[in-house]
């Protein structure tokens, strides 16, 4: 099975599908996988998230990380670990989530916006932080939380990301990037999802060199 870090470290971002419905998350997967995302979030308020979590866990096992978003409390990250997640993303920092998303084999991704919360959530045993909302902040924002951070934690920039500001991001210190709308949002085809997860990925391979 792919790891958490090993499906950052081939594409760093995560795309984040909110809204997406049964019906059409195989195609949505499908267009991501193919544009060469391979982490994948479905945030608990859409349409029957733990199904969504465990179709796309079973089509694309050992190939791609799914898991869920705005995970709230413990009982939704032992409902997304019992469909086959393997990351809790929540937009708050709440020790117990974390905590429990570690005890259950999982990749925790607490949201933080101070220094304060970015420090709780590294005490609770989180080793990735999502700063959110990103587009309230500023790559400045990471450079100086880089400069204070356990150096094996990794940052992510969520909200307002593009390809075009994302080396700004980068250059700060993100080690990678959640994106919602940018990428999906209810109505689009799975054509209109990869066209604009090819943007995205070509943006990260041009970071990276490749």
């Amino acid at each position: 099975m792919i790891s958490f870090e090993e499906a950052a470290e081939h594409c760093g971002i995560v795309a984040i599908i909110r809204g997406v419905t049964l019906d059409e998350v195989a195609g949505v997967g499908d267009a991501l996988y193919e544009a060469g995302i391979r982490i994948v979030e479905v945030p608990i308020n859409s349409p029957e998230p733990f199904r969504s979590i465990a179709a796309l866990a079973a089509r694309f096992q050992g190939r791609m990380v799914v898991g869920a978003g705005t995970v709230l409390d413990i009982d939704s990250v032992d409902r997304v670990k019992s469909a086959g997640g393997q990351i809790s993303v929540s937009p708050d920092c709440n020790p117990q989530v974390i905590a429990r998303a570690v005890e259950r084999g999982m990749v925790p991704l607490p949201g933080v916006f101070t220094p304060t919360e970015a420090f709780t959530a590294v005490r609770a045993g989180a080793r990735h932080l999502k700063l959110f909302p990103a587009e309230a902040a500023s790559p400045k924002t990471v450079k100086a939380w880089k400069a204070v951070l356990p150096r094996d934690v990794k940052v992510y920039a969520v909200g307002g990301v593009t390809p075009a500001n994302m080396k700004d991001w980068a250059d700060a210190g993100c080690a990678g990037f959640g994106i919602g709308s940018n990428i999906y949002k209810p109505g689009l085809s799975p054509q209109d999802v990869g066209r604009a997860a090819r943007d995205f990925v070509a943006a990260w391979k041009d970071l990276r060199g490749n």
